[in-house]
Order: C-alpha cells, then sequence, then structure tokens
C-alpha cells in the first residue's frame, strides 16, 4: 500500500507541475 500511496503522489505532483506550466506530458522529464 505504501508504494501505491507513493506512486500516486508522484503522479498528482507530476500533474500538478504539467497543468501549471502549461506543458504537455514530457518523458524526458518523467522517465514515463
Amino acid at each position: 500500500k505504501v508504494a501505491l500511496v507513493a506512486c500516486m503522489r508522484k503522479l498528482l505532483t507530476t500533474l500538478n507541475a504539467m497543468v501549471r506550466s502549461g506543458k504537455p506530458w514530457d518523458k524526458s522529464l518523467h522517465g514515463a
């Protein structure tokens, strides 16, 4: 469960940054 929570937090942080910067998904930044 801990790993899942950490993954969700990372995803939310990534989405938040993406929305704020107004840029599309950048695989080079997130490695996924």
